[in-house]
């Protein structure tokens, strides 16, 4: 009998992770708080989710990938919320970027009632969330790990089994801070490099074969350098992952030095630009300071996965057994 998977969520990223699981025939039942973005899917064969609760019952994974800790909660702790519909054996899996400890308080939840939870984010872009080719992390225990590795391996390509629930969403919040904290360095690099005389195309090559570059370099400097800087991320939840991290070092009483920084930028960006302002552009700060427009020919509007589709793999960590 084939895995029966749900997925709440059709979002930017969510929604690539369910067009895989599709696209390789799994039996997919989604929900969106709009259902409209639900129906290319529902044209393709998924099925529709009529409550959260309804969804849990009928499937055995339950996946949800959404905006935030609390739109999280609200699926699963609502009146028809997942919590009242799952049971014995069956999975839910959080792949949102989420609070480690709102995810043990829901776990709990989870078990409660039988079921496992695993918190199991994703790393990589969207551009490559929509070709099956993104990273996984995912923190459970390790037999619910096997069960659901098919699955993960489906929607990504690099697998890495975390530890515990919730080892997944502090090393998810940790990489998204160190890209946020790239692409403000590689912000300053490029406006200071145009305000020395560089030829902006130079530049890029320049940084992409050195010491300097960055899978941020890769990515968000070329939507910079077109003028675009759509790279499907947005201010908000910048500043959501980078205040998650600073949340998890106040924990441990970590005299961070950066992080503040980067989160007082970011505000100021959204101030200025608007929550919905996409990420990259925070460079604006830097271009209406100096005068500078960071542009260059040839570059690309938006980011597209040019590497095939293929098989997902656990990623063993050096030194574990």
């Amino acid at each position: 009998m084939s895995t029966k998977v749900g997925f709440i969520g059709l979002g930017n990223v969510g929604g690539k992770l369910a067009g895989s699981l599709l696209r390789n025939g799994i039996d997919l039942t989604v929900r969106d708080l709009d259902k409209e973005v639900a129906q290319p899917f529902l044209d393709k064969g998924a099925h529709w989710g009529e409550s959260p609760k309804a969804m849990a019952q009928n499937v055995d994974i339950l996946i949800t990938c959404l905006p935030s800790p609390a739109a999280s909660a609200a699926v699963m702790e609502s009146e028809d919320g997942a919590l009242k519909g799952l049971s014995e054996g069956k999975i839910w899996a959080e792949m949102s970027t989420t609070d480690e400890n709102e995810v043990h308080r829901l776990g709990a939840l989870v078990r409660n009632v039988g079921a496992e939870p695993v918190d199991c984010p994703v790393s990589g872009g969207c551009h490559r969330a929509a070709t099956g080719n993104i990273a996984i992390f995912a923190g459970c225990k390790r037999e619910t790990f096997e069960r659901m590795l098919p699955i993960l391996t489906t929607m990504g390509r690099r697998i890495l089994h975390t530890g515990d629930l919730g080892t997944a969403s502090v090393l998810k919040v940790v990489t998204n801070y160190l890209a946020t904290a790239n692409l403000l360095t590689l912000c300053e690099a490029l406006v200071t490099s145009k305000k020395a005389g560089m030829d902006l195309n130079t530049t890029y090559e320049a940084i992409r074969i050195s010491s300097g570059n960055s899978f941020v370099h890769e990515t968000e400097s070329q939507v910079i350098l077109n003028g675009s800087r759509d790279i499907n991320f947005t201010m908000d939840l910048v500043c959501k992952d980078i205040g998650l991290f600073g949340d998890i070092a106040r924990r441990h009483d970590i005299p961070l030095e950066l992080s503040p920084m980067m989160e007082e930028i970011f505000a100021d960006g959204m101030q200025r630009y608007g929550a919905r302002e996409y990420s990259p552009n925070i460079i604006r700060r830097l271009e209406e300071a100096t005068g500078a427009k960071i542009l260059a020919p040839g570059f690309p509007a938006e980011m597209l996965d040019d590497e095939p589709e293929e098989s997902g793999y656990e990623v063993k960590p050096k030194g574990r057994v």
